[in-house]
């Protein structure tokens, strides 16, 4: 069986969605977004809440991190696709994409001790692809999580996760500029030697 937490969806700004599993149990996979068909739209994502303290003044945020038990079901047959019962707690940062985008999500606006069920569409779940051969392709999934512990995020860490990105963007260009400012120097600069060689050899003639 292959565990959920141990798969990582990243996306890029080419639409496409990239599915890379870290132990190397599958080969990696592409699910472009953009081919969803709109059946996959058709089941909402759903959070019900069934545990709720009696005290929830701190909830969720992107970029706080978690530690949760879950288990996942397809929603079609109620079949178990992973649990973390038997495990230790998954650890998850909000906002770093560790685990499938409809899960992180519904994780927004939780807080400690809270039970929460929720149900995800294939478009944030496994897509058209699936994840053979543990989940099929365009499958709803369901999963029930408990909130074991919540870590707020220090300011200076939601700076940085909100700042950084900007400025490695903001520096690309200038790097790229830079690169290539240095290559017009050079190419400049050895022109004048080939005309001084060229000029010497007709001097010679």
């Amino acid at each position: 069986m292959y565990n959920i937490d141990q798969t990582l969806l990243l996306s890029d700004c080419s639409g496409i969605v990239k599915l890379r599993n870290p132990l190397n149990k599958s080969p990696n996979l592409q699910v472009k977004s953009s081919n969803v068909s709109p059946a996959m739209y058709s089941i909402p994502k759903r959070r019900t809440v069934k545990v709720k303290p009696e005290t929830c003044s701190i909830t969720s945020e992107m970029g706080d991190t978690l530690q949760i038990h879950y288990t996942g079901k397809l929603l079609a047959d109620g079949k178990v696709i992973d649990s973390s019962l038997s495990r230790d707690p998954l650890v998850v940062e909000l906002g770093k994409r560790t685990v499938i985008p409809g899960l992180e999500q519904s994780l927004v606006g939780v807080c400690e001790g809270q039970k929460i069920k929720t149900t995800i569409p294939p478009h944030l779940a496994y897509g058209k692809r699936g994840y053979p051969p543990t989940i099929p392709a365009d499958a709803a999934l369901e999963f029930e999580v408990e909130v074991m512990s919540l870590i707020q995020a220090t300011p200076w860490q939601k700076m940085v996760n909100d700042v950084f990105p900007l400025v490695c963007l903001g520096l690309v260009p200038t790097l790229l500029g830079m690169v290539g400012l240095y290559l017009y120097n050079k190419a400049n600069a050895q022109r004048p030697g080939k005309k001084k060689a060229k000029d010497k050899k007709s001097k010679k003639k």
